[in-house]
């Protein structure tokens, strides 16, 4: 299965909106990777947060093991630092808890604005893609049949414009009946431009 026209303009065509539909897709995901950072931004408070409070927790205990040390009143001097410490303990934790929510954050913003680009390419741009891709390699597979053309030409009259039709045979409809090898060779070749793709050698 090829993925583009064997006729220049609409292979150009193609060729053109993929490297557009590319192009679509990598600034929305740029965009949504700076959104993230933005949001990202708001984790320093807590960040700081969490350092100081580690920091201080940690002098503190440090502190209060040092006055442990002290004979007779050592016991009673430490229970404030304990309970100094886990205070602080206590703000370190808040700022991870912070951090947290806020990348939980960022990562939902930055999924949010995908969602509409990227549905846009995967439920209209792709299938649109993938249907010529399955019509041409059926265009294909019948002009290199022996009744291809017949079946194409039968397309041909079911689906392309009757300005187009009526330019081949005045009453095409019936010149198709009768079997006439120029107008089924005309419609064929007016189907499978339609599609992009070449004409191919012609009955005889």
């Amino acid at each position: 299965m090829r993925i583009y026209a064997d006729r220049f303009p609409a292979a150009a065509r193609q060729l053109l909106t993929d490297l557009l539909v590319l192009a679509w897709v990598y600034l929305w995901i740029r965009a949504a990777m700076w959104l993230h950072d933005l949001v990202q931004k708001l984790a320093v408070p807590g960040q700081k947060l969490e350092g100081a409070g580690g920091g201080l927790a940690d002098n503190l205990a440090d502190a209060g093991g040092k006055v442990g040390r002290l004979p007779l009143v050592g016991d009673e001097l430490t229970a404030p630092f304990e309970r100094a410490a886990d205070a602080a303990r206590s703000m370190a934790d808040a700022g991870r808890d912070q951090q947290a929510l806020v990348g939980d954050l960022a990562l939902a913003l930055s999924l949010a604005l995908l969602v509409f680009p990227l549905a846009l390419v995967l439920f209209g741009w792709l299938p649109l893609r993938v249907r010529w891709m399955r019509r041409a390699g059926a265009a294909r597979a019948l002009r290199a049949a022996p009744a291809g053309r017949d079946l194409l030409a039968l397309r041909a009259l079911a689906s392309q414009p009757l300005p187009k039709l009526t330019r081949i045979h005045p009453d095409v409809a019936q010149a198709w009946r009768r079997g006439d090898d120029a107008t089924v060779d005309a419609l064929a070749a007016l189907e499978l431009r339609a599609l992009g793709l070449r004409a191919g050698p012609v009955r005889r």
